[in-house]
């Protein structure tokens, strides 16, 4: 078993606390429902949020979906000029048997815009 990455992105139309872990927890399913992760799996998870969302830890949703033996840290993403605006990424350390061509990530709404090279692969 190794341990890799799966990569997914999302993002919220208001800086709101609701909105940060709804669009979260969606992103954060759909990483599960795509790659058949059950949380005992899973290593670590690294969040991060562009500067204009603070309004909520994206990492909350994960704890309000059980992963509370999983470690979590949010970070802020760089301020790049012309980048995604409210956008939540996130990056799974997972441990797999999976290759890493098997592994499916998940860039939902706006953010599908990060990865055109994985649309055809995305939820």
């Amino acid at each position: 078993m190794a341990c890799y990455g799966i990569r997914g992105a999302t993002t919220v139309d208001v800086n709101e606390a609701d909105a940060i872990i709804a669009a979260t927890r969606e992103l954060l399913e759909q990483i599960v429902a795509a790659n058949g992760l059950s949380v005992e799996t899973v290593a670590s998870v690294i969040f991060t949020a562009t500067p204009d969302l603070d309004a909520a830890y994206p990492a909350r949703a994960a704890r309000e979906m059980g992963w509370v033996h999983v470690p979590l840290l949010c970070m802020q993403e760089m301020s790049v000029t012309g980048s995604l605006p409210h956008c939540i990424r996130v990056l799974v350390l997972w441990n797999t048997d999976l290759s890493p061509e098997q592994i499916r990530h998940v860039y939902l709404g706006k953010a599908r815009v990060l990865r055109p090279d994985l649309e055809e692969k995305a939820i």
